[in-house]
């Protein structure tokens, strides 16, 4: 729900906008003083340590004008437990910093909180303090997402070795389908498709519950935001070794695949596309039933998709022959 630039609008001011929309989500959250303090401070065992990690979302980069203001906000949130899930941490709170643009007004504000109160429900995490601004630019979103592992647990991007194998959470290629459905593509599908496809796109499912089974076995980890290519290119990167790719073990939806995308073209479309929001991970071989039992008790698919290699880089292959990739992922430079 959004407002055009004509409409007026009775914007709270700074500290009304935090006091009725925002302190609300951090009841419950200890150490937060319902924000009204210039911090908040945390308390952890022990024996974990503290995950953190901040993304920003931009209109017209990382979502449409149009989609519903509190699907805007779990998505912001989602993209960052996203984060926290490929470390193998447990959520604990964020951050939110949010600079409104001037066609944002107070209904579209009131949506926005309860997007963010429903997922806190969801995930279990509180709001814990931030900053509210306006200006004349796009509405941009910075999530500050906290978690917690046990001490020296958290999962890296660096471990890959050769001999590991490389694996990867649900389907891949939906939301950038989605999007591309947003903006006129996918005529031939059923609403039924089309609504699986956006909904990929303007609501990924951070694999929250996978994250934590995956502390016992994973040797490297990563959510795929930019494209699993070019994410997978990241754990190639810094734990130095090669990573090859099998396209046709690829998991591609029914509803991606009904775009006429079965041919390595579409493949190479999945491939390169982001916000997926799956994990992206390598484990040894002998870890293979561990990964097994890992996707049935949470109750998602988990594919088996390559091998890491001595070398470098990420190799896409197509029937044992490398397949040119012009463009790994989405960059922002």
């Amino acid at each position: 729900m959004t407002s055009s630039s004509s409409e007026p609008k009775s914007r709270l001011g700074e500290f009304a906008l935090i006091k009725k929309l925002f302190a609300p989500l951090s009841k419950g959250a200890r150490g937060a003083f319902d924000l009204s303090d210039d911090a908040a401070a945390l308390h952890l065992a022990e024996d974990r340590e503290l995950v953190v990690t901040v993304d920003t979302v931009i209109e017209g980069v990382h979502f449409l004008k149009d989609d519903p203001a509190d699907l805007i906000a779990r998505k912001a949130l989602r993209v960052n437990l996203s984060d926290l899930a490929a470390k193998g941490a447990a959520p604990h709170g964020y951050l939110l910093a949010l600079s409104v643009s001037p066609w944002v007004g107070d209904a579209w504000l009131e949506r926005f909180a309860a997007g963010l109160s429903d997922d806190q429900g969801r995930f279990d995490v509180h709001l814990l303090g931030g900053d509210t601004t306006a200006g004349p630019g796009p509405l941009t979103i910075s999530i500050t997402a906290l978690g917690s592992v046990p001490r020296h647990r958290m999962i890296r991007r660096a471990g890959a070795v050769p001999g590991d194998v490389v694996y990867v959470s649900g389907t891949i290629g939906d939301a950038g389908a989605g999007l591309e459905i947003l903006r006129g593509a996918g005529a031939s599908l059923s609403d039924a498709q089309k609504t699986q496809l956006i909904a990929r796109y303007r609501l990924p499912e951070p694999r929250v519950s996978l994250g934590a089974k995956l502390q016992g076995f994973a040797s490297a980890s990563i959510d795929v935001s930019d494209g699993l290519i070019a994410d997978l290119a990241h754990i190639a990167e810094v734990s130095g070794v090669a990573i090859e790719i099998d396209a046709a073990r690829i998991p591609l939806s029914a509803a991606y695949r009904a775009l006429g995308r079965r041919e390595i073209d579409g493949i190479v479309r999945a491939a390169t596309s982001g916000d997926d929001y799956e994990i992206a991970f390598t484990a040894p071989l002998s870890a293979h039933a561990a990964v097994e039992a890992a996707a049935e008790e949470v109750g998602l698919a988990i594919a088996r998709i390559g091998d890491v290699k001595a070398g470098q880089g990420v190799v896409l292959l197509h029937n044992g022959e490398p397949v040119p990739v012009e463009r790994a992922g989405y960059t922002h430079f």
